[in-house]
């Protein structure tokens, strides 16, 4: 390979994979996907030729691409690579060590993940960098959700609040935005979420950032499901459903899929919920995700209630049924309109 072509796909990767985000990521992945090993050639001759800065900055560029198509490992291992090469600026390594820590944080691996967030957090205090240090802080927010609760995540996240306060940061901010409103909700404090969560939407559709504004949908359904508010509770879940689906994003299909589950669950509609939760279950699977700390516990009480329900053997035999489904299925069934 050239440096003119690997400088080339690098302009390419950082044009392309934001568009991820927006309505159009199936499109986009798949244009990303043509060229998917030309990238990881620049990515190694950037490697290679010790061209540090511009390795760090094609692998945190591809971060958000290997998330969205399970290859938690390959990108994990990639950025290990890119990281181990010398030099290169604190920016950009600082960035790739926090997408490093996602990687690590959605494979499970909490030591590492940790271990990655903590040293992006040390260079964005040291070079200034509220961007980085934001982002570093609510991934170690993220990892304290499972670890040690509730108060430690919020105190994470209201330090990275703090340090993006005036400042030109939207990423930094709106991440400390969704962790807090995530805290909140496991706390109980609904209104406290809902209000957190909603800023987070605003400034979604400010930059038109649909993956954001589907998954706070999401989030704020489940805040509005336990305030008693079903019918907006459900009406939340769809849109962040749809959103999700028309966007190809496999990752986040099952968390709205759980959460009308729930909300069928509420309703006593236990038939309809055994077949979605089953569908959530199998497509997490398929995809070899953890279930978020925030999403498990309501999960686990739809299985329960299911469980304990006078029916259960027939439900049971539901959720296999949904278990089964395929995704487009499994979206149409949860979409479609209530028995």
């Amino acid at each position: 390979m050239q440096a003119k072509a690997a400088e080339s796909l690098l302009a390419f990767a950082e044009q392309t994979v934001p568009g991820l985000r927006g309505l159009d990521g199936q499109a986009t992945s798949a244009k990303i996907e043509q060229r998917y090993s030309e990238l990881l050639g620049a990515l190694r001759w950037f490697i290679d030729e010790r061209r540090t800065d511009e390795a760090l900055r094609l692998a945190s560029s591809l971060a958000p691409f290997w998330m969205a198509t399970k290859r938690l490992e390959e990108g994990s291992e990639w950025s290990d690579r890119a990281l181990a090469s010398p030099d290169g600026t604190d920016a950009a390594r600082g960035e790739t060590l926090f997408q490093a820590g996602l990687l690590a944080f959605w494979r499970g691996d909490d030591d590492r993940a940790f271990a990655l967030h903590d040293h992006a957090l040390a260079i964005g205090r040291r070079i200034g960098d509220p961007t980085v240090t934001a982002k570093a802080l609510t991934g170690l927010a993220r990892i304290a959700l499972r670890r040690t609760g509730v108060d430690e995540a919020r105190r994470l996240c209201h330090e990275a609040l703090a340090i993006t306060e005036g400042t030109a940061d939207r990423t930094g901010r709106s991440n400390a935005l969704h962790v807090l409103g995530v805290t909140a909700q496991m706390a109980g404090e609904f209104l406290e979420a809902r209000k957190l969560m909603s800023e987070r939407i605003a400034l979604a559709r400010e930059t038109g950032n649909y993956a954001t504004i589907g998954l706070e949908a999401s989030n704020l359904a489940m805040v509005e499901r336990q305030l008693g508010n079903l019918d907006q509770a459900e009406a939340l879940s769809r849109e962040a459903l749809d959103i999700s689906y028309r966007r190809g994003d496999d990752w986040a299909t099952p968390l709205m899929i759980s959460g009308l589950a729930a909300v069928a669950t509420q309703r006593g509609e236990l038939e309809r919920a055994a077949t979605l939760v089953g569908a959530a279950e199998s497509l997490m699977e398929a995809q070899g995700f953890e279930w978020p700390p925030d999403e498990r516990p309501h999960y686990e009480r739809v299985v329960a209630i299911l469980a304990e329900a006078k029916d259960s053997d027939e439900l049971e035999r539901v959720r296999v049924a949904g278990r089964a489904m395929t995704p487009a299925a499994a979206v149409d069934f949860a979409l479609g309109p209530r028995a």
